[in-house]
C-alpha cells in the first residue's frame, strides 16, 4: 500500500502536467480599419500542423502550446503570425487584427479563341498540356517532364538519382519541416485552406521555405511549367509529399 499511493501521486502529477502544456486559444479577429470582426479567416499552428476558421462572430479555437506561432490568412489582407503565449491559453478573447491590402490591378490580356462552329476545326485552337509522365518501376507515382522529348525521360532521371543537388540540400536538410506534409495532407481545415489559394505563402510558411524554393522543388522533380503556374496550393502540396516519398525511397531516408 505505501509504494501505491507515491505511485498513483506520481501519476496524477505526470498526467496534470502533460494537460498543463497543451490548450488552445480562443480568440477574436477583426478588421484593423473598420473594427468589425471577421468570418472564415484560416487560422493554422505552425508547429502543430493543424488548422482553423474563423466563425461569423470572428470568434476562433485552435490547440497550441506555449510558444507555437498561429498563421492568420484572409485573401486581401496581410497574413501575421502570432507567438502564443501564457496569458492566451489563459485567457479567452485574444483580439488578433488584421490590416487590409491595396491592391494595384495588373493588366490582364485576354486571347479570345476564334470559334467557327465546326468542333474539328475549333479543337485544334484549344491549347493542349503536351507535358509527359513517366512511370519508374517500384515508384508509386509518375513524374512530369515537359514536353515528350526524347531527353525528357532521362532528365527525370538524373535529377532523382543524383542525391548532390538541390533536392538535397532541401529535404535531406530540413527533414523536420519534410516530415509536416503527411500531417498537412491529413488535416482537412489545411487542405481546404490551401485548396482555395495560389501564392504559396501558408505553403512556406509551413514548411518553413521561400515561394522560389517551392517552384525550385517542382522543376527538380519535374512537373511542368503550366502545372507550376496553374496549380493550387493543395496540388502543389500533394505533388512536393509525392516528390518527398520518391525521394526517401531513392535515398534510403528514414521514416
Amino acid at each position: 500500500m505505501k509504494k501505491t499511493i507515491p505511485f498513483i501521486f506520481s501519476l496524477f502529477f505526470t498526467v496534470l502536467c502533460f494537460s498543463q502544456e497543451t490548450s488552445s486559444v480562443k480568440g477574436v479577429v477583426f478588421n484593423t480599419s473598420t473594427d468589425k470582426t471577421m468570418d472564415n479567416v484560416h487560422v493554422v499552428n505552425l508547429n502543430q500542423v493543424i488548422g482553423t476558421v474563423t466563425n461569423s462572430n470572428g470568434d476562433f479555437q485552435i490547440t497550441a502550446s506555449v510558444n507555437d506561432t498561429l498563421y492568420f490568412s484572409f485573401l486581401g489582407f496581410k497574413s501575421i503570425k502570432i507567438r502564443v503565449t501564457n496569458d492566451m491559453l489563459k485567457f479567452d478573447g485574444t483580439r488578433i487584427g488584421m490590416t487590409e491590402l491595396a491592391y494595384a490591378l495588373e493588366e490582364v490580356v485576354l486571347k479570345p479563341y476564334k470559334l467557327t462552329g465546326y468542333l474539328e476545326i475549333d479543337a485544334k485552337n484549344i491549347p493542349i498540356n503536351n507535358a509527359g509522365r513517366y512511370s519508374i518501376s517500384g515508384l508509386p507515382k509518375g513524374y512530369e517532364a515537359g514536353n515528350a522529348n526524347p531527353g525528357a525521360i532521362s532528365k527525370a532521371l538524373g535529377a532523382i538519382f543524383n542525391p548532390v543537388d538541390f533536392l538535397h540540400n532541401i529535404f535531406g536538410k530540413k527533414p523536420r519541416e519534410m516530415r509536416k506534409l503527411r500531417k498537412m495532407k491529413e488535416d482537412d481545415e489545411i487542405r481546404n485552406l490551401l485548396a482555395s489559394k495560389f501564392d504559396r505563402e501558408t505553403l512556406g510558411e509551413l514548411l518553413q521555405i521561400e515561394r522560389v524554393d517551392i517552384d525550385e522543388i517542382l522543376r527538380n522533380c519535374n512537373y511542368s511549367k503550366d502545372f507550376i503556374r496553374t496549380a493550387n496550393d493543395l496540388q502543389i502540396l500533394d505533388a512536393i509529399h509525392d516528390c518527398y516519398e520518391e525521394y526517401k525511397v531513392l535515398n534510403r531516408v528514414d521514416q
